[in-house]
């Protein structure tokens, strides 16, 4: 196991309402304990990469139960773990 960092967009379609899709990805972030800090465009987070892996995953799953989404993800484990200011903990 290794810390990574992710930055992750989500994007549902066709849905009148984005926010319910995209608040399941942050709350699959918060139930693996994994610190994020939401942005315009995308989300960052970091943890050991069984947790972010297992949050993304489940919060695809459950963001897609809204409807067709496209989630976009970014992974590193060569840039220093961001230090997250106004960050929501997990």
């Amino acid at each position: 196991m290794s810390d990574i960092a992710a930055q992750v967009s989500l994007y549902p379609l066709g849905q009148a309402d984005l926010a319910p899709a995209i608040e399941e990805i942050w709350r699959a972030l918060a139930a693996h304990g994994l610190p994020y800090q939401v942005g315009a465009l995308s989300t960052l987070t970091s943890g050991e990469d069984e947790a972010v892996f297992a949050a993304l995953r489940e919060g695809l799953a459950q963001a897609t139960a809204h409807g067709p989404a496209v989630m976009v993800v970014t992974f590193t484990n060569a840039c220093p773990t961001p230090t997250f200011e106004g960050a929501r903990d997990g």
